[in-house]
């Protein structure tokens, strides 16, 4: 399970955040400002880090900053500032990817998934469970050792129901994830 740290000073907007990133299986820590960002980054170890750039305290680009000065993390800037100068100015501080809000959730998941699966160690990248084993970087699938020809969306259903092998999974569930 990846730990991811959101960093958004909307509280209404942290909680739906929250509730669907947790919902997708991800521990999430949350931090309303800049400050506690920082503190968090520096205690805890993050798979990915999903920030707002409009902080009370310190702004996004400094948090972004001061991590970058200790770890490669991965970042995700989320944000109402959408126009060019603000994307650069991110990437600048070697961020992953920037959204502007506001974003779909099931976007801003498949984003989510997308860094995840360029940054995590190449044993992360294979999903296996009862002889299956999906590898999550070519696309591949295996069944007690042999491989077994899948279309690109036969793969993602698979992965949906894998990522989460103990819950239902309903159709409407999984029609939102496709």
């Amino acid at each position: 399970m990846s730990k991811l740290l959101i960093v958004e000073d909307n509280a209404d907007y942290r909680e739906l955040l929250v509730s669907f990133l947790e919902n997708e299986g991800y521990e999430i820590i949350a931090a309303e400002n800049g400050e506690a960002a920082i503190e968090l980054a520096d205690k805890n170890a993050f798979d990915l880090i999903i920030l707002d750039i409009m902080l009370p305290k310190i702004d996004g680009y400094e948090v972004c900053r001061r991590i970058r000065e200790k770890s490669d993390i991965p970042v995700i800037m989320l944000t109402a500032l959408d126009s060019e100068a603000h994307q650069i100015k991110g990437y600048m501080l070697h961020i992953d990817d920037y959204v502007a809000k506001p974003v779909s959730m099931p976007l801003l998941i498949r984003k989510v998934e997308a860094v995840l699966r360029r940054t995590m160690p190449d044993q992360q990248k294979i999903l296996g469970y009862r002889g299956i084993c999906l590898d999550l970087a070519s696309h591949t699938v295996c069944v007690g050792g042999e491989p077994v020809e899948f279309t690109l969306r036969e793969f993602e259903i698979l992965y949906e129901l894998m990522k989460s092998p103990r819950e239902v999974v309903t159709r409407k569930s999984l029609l939102n994830e496709l």
